[in-house]
Parts: structure tokens; C-alpha cells; sequence
């Protein structure tokens, strides 16, 4: 969930094809209101990370799956007045391997680039971290790093975090040095990264 100056709540939920809402209180209760419901998964599904806004009020996002190439989205949501319109920022290629797009929230840098991580895309189809540049009206996506499933880890499933010197901070659920039973299908317990610039 994330909140805005007055006081309202937003966030997304996955049932269905998924959908993002806001609450509004209203006294001691909440009203709900739908911004924007993905219908087909021809612009998306299955919204798993949290919401993030720019100055400017929108809201932007990640479908974890759909979307033109059945990869999962980047998404910006604009308002106007009381409406919001969806454009779709990124669309991941699926590589046949279940869900693979973006799974965590976004993070906005003082430029208004956005970072994020995918749960099975890349190179070796274990993940990435990537960085979407926003220029001239297009948004352009750059791989920061493409997980291999072993000592740098794989499968990465939360927020990163951006330091102020550009170093971005995260953790990948597979892959690294240990490997005893308890670990995710004996992938690896997971490893802690840092991507320097």
C-alpha cells in the first residue's frame, strides 16, 4: 500500500486478472474505489509489487504476467479529474518458464527513472535488475545485471534499494554458496547483492 497527501490508500490486488484500487476514509470506515481493472491480460496481470507516485501525482506499478507479450508490464497510471488511464510502459517476453515479469515495486530515482527486478527474464532466465529511462515521450529499458542461479543468485523477488552514490541494493531467494535442504528446491538459500555503478 502507499499513501498519498490526503490521506487515501492505494494499492493493488492480484485475484482475477488483478486490478488497483484506492480507499478513501470515511470516518471510522473506508470507501473503495477501482482505478483501473485489467481485463484479458492484454495490458497485464496478476499486479504483485506495491504502487509507487511521481511529482506529478500518477501512479506507476508491475503485472507480474500478460501484458502484449505475456511477460508481465511496466505500468503508469495518469489521472485526470477523477479518471485514470493505464500506458503500458515495458512488456517483458515470457520464456515459456510460468511467470517470469517484475514481481516487487518500483523505485524512482530524483530523475524520474525507474528500477525494478523480474522474478525469471534475463539472460540466463533466473532474474534481472533493471533500470527504465524515461526520454522524448519513450521509455527505454536497461538490464543492470541477469542472474545466473549460482554464486550471484537468482530469482530475485523484492524492492531494491537506491543508495544516494547510485548503488543498488537487493536479494535474489536462490542460488549463492549454501545449499543445504531447507533451501527453495535446493537452488540455494539466496544471496544479499550489490550493483555498484
Amino acid at each position: 500500500m502507499t499513501l498519498d497527501n490526503a490521506g487515501d490508500l492505494y494499492g493493488a490486488a492480484t485475484s482475477g486478472d488483478g486490478a488497483v484500487f484506492q480507499l478513501t476514509p470515511n470516518g471510522n470506515t473506508w470507501t473503495s474505489n477501482v482505478l483501473y481493472s485489467f481485463f484479458n491480460g492484454s495490458q497485464g496481470s496478476a499486479p504483485t509489487g506495491g504502487l509507487i507516485f511521481d511529482a506529478g501525482g500518477n501512479l506507476y506499478g508491475t503485472t507480474n504476467i500478460g501484458g502484449p507479450n505475456n511477460g508481465g508490464t511496466v505500468f503508469e497510471l495518469v489521472r485526470s479529474g477523477n479518471q485514470w488511464t493505464l500506458n503500458t510502459l515495458y512488456a517483458f517476453s515470457s520464456t515459456g518458464a510460468g511467470p517470469v515479469g517484475p514481481t516487487s515495486t518500483l523505485v524512482m530515482d530524483a530523475g524520474g527513472n525507474l528500477y525494478g527486478t523480474t522474478l525469471l527474464e534475463g539472460d540466463f532466465g533466473q532474474g534481472s535488475v533493471f533500470k527504465l529511462t524515461h526520454s522524448n515521450g519513450n521509455w527505454t529499458l536497461t538490464t543492470l545485471h541477469s542472474f545466473t542461479g549460482g554464486a550471484d543468485g537468482g530469482r530475485p523477488w523484492g524492492q531494491v534499494v537506491l543508495a544516494p552514490d547510485g548503488t543498488i541494493y537487493g536479494t535474489a531467494t536462490t542460488g549463492g554458496s549454501r545449499t543445504v535442504g531447507s533451501c527453495y528446491l535446493h537452488l540455494g538459500c539466496g544471496v544479499a547483492f550489490a550493483i555498484t555503478p
